[in-house]
């Protein structure tokens, strides 16, 4: 009972923490880590040792590849890579298919791109489309930001994923190709909800003048380094397959190296270079744009591995055993990370700190749910990634990017914005389910 008392007197502080007195949310999961040793009686040394394993282990599996993630993206929306491959989306799909233009449109640049800064970039876009296509400026937005959203909670090389797939050491190969399939038919009630519901809400368009185009990289340049890291990863993850034989190809040896998410991601910084019109000290010194990547990371980065430390914590603590001992007959599986996503995510607001506590809390836990197989170690990653999306409301930063550039008041952004990443995250915990039905 303590243990249990422990933990939710530690997820209180964390939400106090982070909503009501406004601290980082580093300090804040390291803070709880700490009291929650105290609480349960672990002796000093245990708790030192779970703050140096907890930290420096986490950070040594996936610290660079969060950084490298972040690096290509940088580049990706500063070059105007990003942005030429959404307006290649949106000319391939059409003007009149304008709902599905922006939702795919957000679904890709979501992978490289920090959702905020994506739906920055597009809005403009979107604005001028939906008023040439006559269409519903509130629904293209929601389609948009709904597409932003599920690659950014459920398709690595996005920070978030790619933490709880680290902490919970889930194959990342497995995690980007059933991530894929979930949030691609999850979108498809999305679709339908941003098209038929969410088109109803009137929002006025106010067009800005148009900018000259500077600059642009060439299509196949951009995608290379989206495309190439993810292929790299995937095929390692198909190579290591125990069924497929092919650990005794002559290939093997150089894709093992390549398809490690470390050097995958080094592969897509290195073919990132080639975006900028120039390569300077604009692109690479501590003042560019990989310094602005660094910032952007850092706190990603730390709050990972601050979520490492609680995870090392609860583990050390014995709380384990006592989940195996009185709940492994409760058959939750699955539903309880998406419910301990889905109450952190509504509670405090970021899906990144949802997603790197939930797995946090999970990790020690997986054997007593039932998630140790590689399978439900990658479901238990996408369900965590579907409980972060529910729901985005006044909270989260998102939710203002979105209302703010769009006209929407609040009411209005709870009827569309709030109510699509429920549906969304419903949608995907759903398919979630199917699947480990048919699959495992």
């Amino acid at each position: 009972m303590l243990y249990i008392l422990a933990l939710v007197l530690s997820l209180a502080f964390i939400i106090l923490g982070i909503v009501k007195w406004k601290i980082h949310p580093f300090f804040v999961l390291l803070i709880a880590a700490i009291g929650y040793g105290f609480i349960t009686g672990m002796e000093i040394p245990s708790i030192l040792a779970a703050i140096n394993e907890g930290f420096g282990g986490l950070m040594g599996s996936i610290g660079l590849i969060i950084f490298f993630g972040v690096v290509i993206g940088t580049v990706l929306e500063k070059s105007g890579g990003a942005m030429v491959i959404a307006v290649k989306m949106i000319d391939v799909i059409g003007e009149k298919s304008i709902h599905l233009a922006m939702l795919l449109t957000g679904y890709i640049m979501s992978i490289p791109v920090f959702a905020d800064s994506a739906f920055i970039m597009m809005n403009s876009l979107n604005k001028a489309l939906s008023h040439r296509a006559k269409k519903s400026y509130a629904g293209t937005s929601v389609a948009l930001g709904l597409g932003l959203f599920a690659t950014h909670v459920m398709v690595p090389p996005t920070p978030g994923p790619i933490a709880a797939a680290g902490i919970l050491h889930a194959d990342l190969g497995n995690v980007i190709l059933w991530g894929i399939i979930v949030s691609s038919i999850a979108l498809v009630p999305s679709y339908f909800f941003a098209t038929k519901f969410a088109s109803r809400v009137k929002i006025p368009i106010f067009l800005e003048e148009a900018k000259v185009k500077g600059y642009q990289p060439k299509l196949l340049t951009s995608l290379l380094s989206i495309f190439v890291p993810i292929l790299l990863i995937v095929l390692k993850s198909v190579f290591d397959y125990p069924d497929a034989h092919l650990k005794s190809s002559v290939l093997y040896p150089m894709i093992s190296f390549f398809g490690t998410p470390v050097i995958a991601l080094l592969v897509g910084v290195a073919l990132s270079l080639l975006l900028p019109k120039k390569l300077d000290d604009k692109v690479y010194s501590a003042t560019g744009w990989f310094g602005d990547a660094l910032k952007s990371a850092a706190p990603i980065i730390l709050i990972t591995g601050a979520g490492g430390i609680f995870g090392k914590m609860l583990q050390n603590s014995g709380i384990a055993a006592l989940i195996t001992e009185n709940f492994s007959d409760l058959s939750i599986g699955l539903f309880l990370p998406f419910l301990l996503a889905a109450c952190l995510k509504t509670t405090q607001g970021s899906s990144t700190v949802a997603l790197i506590t939930t797995a946090s809390i999970i990790a020690p836990m997986m054997p007593a749910l039932g998630l140790e197989s590689t399978m439900m170690t990658t479901m238990t990653v996408l369900a965590i990634g579907a409980g972060s999306l529910v729901v985005s409301h006044a909270n989260d930063s998102f939710f203002w990017v979105f209302t703010q550039l769009t006209g929407m008041d609040v009411k209005q952004g709870n009827k569309t914005l709030t109510l699509g990443t429920l549906i969304l995250g419903v949608s995907a915990i759903c398919v979630i389910y199917v699947i480990t039905f048919f699959v495992t």
